[in-house]
């Protein structure tokens, strides 16, 4: 019995030696695949870091496109809004106007036409009488001014006159 307890003994030993074998294998290969990614990484490092780098730089690319276009779409709407208040604003402005009957861009511009049509015929009408007559010399008379008039005297009005009377 104590032979076969023995020999038990020993081959559990020798199978944890055994496990005990296996295990330290596994953690040196663990170690050393540790080691050697680390490795890896400081000689990639650099080229991961720049393919990182130019990736951002991509997206930060089209990050800046896609918010212009946003903004510019904004200002497009706000600027049609803009212009359709103005309209509104100005329209209702001319009708306070014409209603007031203050004249309007265009008459002005209508009646500024005409009065330099009028010019025109006049100034015709006055060439052609000035070579019709020929002009006199005359002396030109000094303006005499009137001598500034005096006041009447007022008369008392009616209820001052009853006023007195009844005194």
């Amino acid at each position: 019995m104590v032979k076969k307890l023995v020999v038990k003994k020993l081959k559990s030993i020798g199978k944890d030696s055994q496990l005990s074998a296996t295990i330290r294998e596994s953690a040196q290969q663990i170690w050393l695949a540790g080691l050697g990614a680390f490795a890896k990484a400081q000689q990639e490092g650099n080229k991961v870091f720049d393919a990182l780098v130019r990736q951002g730089e991509s997206i930060q690319q089209k990050t800046r496109k896609v918010a212009e276009d946003k903004v510019t779409e904004m200002a497009a709407k706000a600027t049609g809004t803009w212009d359709k208040l103005e309209q509104v604003f100005e329209s209702r402005v001319a009708r306070s106007l014409h209603s007031l009957g203050v004249p309007t861009r265009d008459d002005v511009a209508a009646l500024a036409k005409r009065v330099a049509e009028l010019k025109a015929a006049v100034d015709k009408l006055n060439s052609g009488a000035a070579r019709a007559a020929k002009p006199k010399s005359v002396a030109a008379k000094p303006v005499r001014r009137a001598a500034p008039r005096k006041a009447a005297p007022r008369k008392a009005a009616p209820r001052k006159a009853a006023a007195k009377a009844a005194s």
